[in-house]
């Protein structure tokens, strides 16, 4: 399964927490992007239970990372 993640960021922290992102095997794609978020990034997991894993013991285990909100990919069009 895939999930897009959006992640709010203290500013300051900004590029720590992209490089410690990239370092997680799970996640495929980290973006930095404007809006409401600073960040979003894809994640590839086998299972909700093991997507819960990655969310709770990797991304919001860094430091700088405030918030996330994350949305299930059902489909993939192109």
């Amino acid at each position: 399964m895939k999930a897009l993640v959006s992640i709010v960021v203290d500013p300051e922290r900004s590029s720590e927490v992209c490089s410690q992102l990239s370092q997680i095997e799970e996640i495929r794609k980290v973006y930095e992007v404007t809006g409401q978020y600073d960040v979003v990034v894809e994640v590839e997991a086998g299972s909700i239970e093991e997507f819960r894993e990655i969310l709770n013991k990797k991304i919001l285990a860094i430091k700088g990372v405030k918030m996330t909100e994350s949305a299930i990919v059902l489909c993939e069009w192109k």
